[in-house]
């Protein structure tokens, strides 16, 4: 597609028309793409928004690190806000702060699940064990089993002990979903309190819950 067809399907009524001229700008260059991208930030359709953030990921520019910023912050739509999440990790750990200041602030279960998988992505420990912290402390139980899942990633890591530590003292939560989240993640960690807390949910009074223990005890 050319960039007249393209900057004029930009400004078509259709919002599908603009979906395709925004997806045709990843053949061209950040100088010729990030001000056309930039140009649609409030777009009236969070699809089209949408495809910015994802465009603007493929473009890596201060000035497009600067858009994604806006739309992770800003945005009214949660999708938004999670896709632009998403494309700033493409940027590496320059993004990581950024994220984790956006994690506390915004309590939507979509943008803070993209981020904490973006942090476990970027291999940012200390960054990652925050977050998880603040979402166990939240109240969504998806982010909650998100972070529980996000803590099992740091068996054999100087994390490892805090890690632990944290999971062992959900093994008594009252949600069933963290329960059996928690014995998945244990079964990472070669360590007797992680068996002896995987011992603990075998009598739990939850079948799947102690399904869970059992698989992990029984895994090599």
């Amino acid at each position: 597609m050319d960039i007249h067809e393209i900057e004029t399907d930009l400004n078509n009524p259709d919002f599908q028309y603009r979906l395709k001229a925004i997806t045709a700008l990843k053949d061209y260059t950040p100088e010729v793409a990030v001000p056309l991208l930039t140009s649609k930030l409030r777009d009236s359709e969070f699809l089209v928004r949408s495809f910015v953030a994802m465009g603007l990921g493929k473009q890596q520019t201060a000035e497009s690190f600067a858009a994604l910023l806006e739309l992770m912050k800003f945005d009214n739509t949660p999708n938004v806000r999670a896709e632009a999440a998403n494309s700033l990790s493409l940027f590496g750990k320059v993004a990581a702060s950024h994220l984790v200041l956006t994690f506390f602030q915004d309590e939507h279960w979509l943008v803070r699940r993209s981020i904490l998988a973006t942090l476990i992505d970027l291999e940012c420990p200390n960054d990652l064990f925050e977050v998880c912290i603040e979402a166990l402390a939240g109240e969504d139980s998806s982010v909650q089993t998100a972070a529980v899942d996000a803590l099992g990633t740091f068996a054999f890591t100087s994390q490892q002990e805090r890690a632990l530590s944290q999971l062992l003292a959900l093994v008594g939560s009252e949600s069933k979903q963290i329960r059996i989240h928690v014995a998945h993640a244990l079964r990472r960690f070669d360590h007797p309190l992680s068996h002896q807390a995987l011992r603990q949910l075998q009598q739990d009074p939850e079948r799947q819950v102690v399904a869970a223990a059992l698989e992990s005890l029984l895994e090599p």
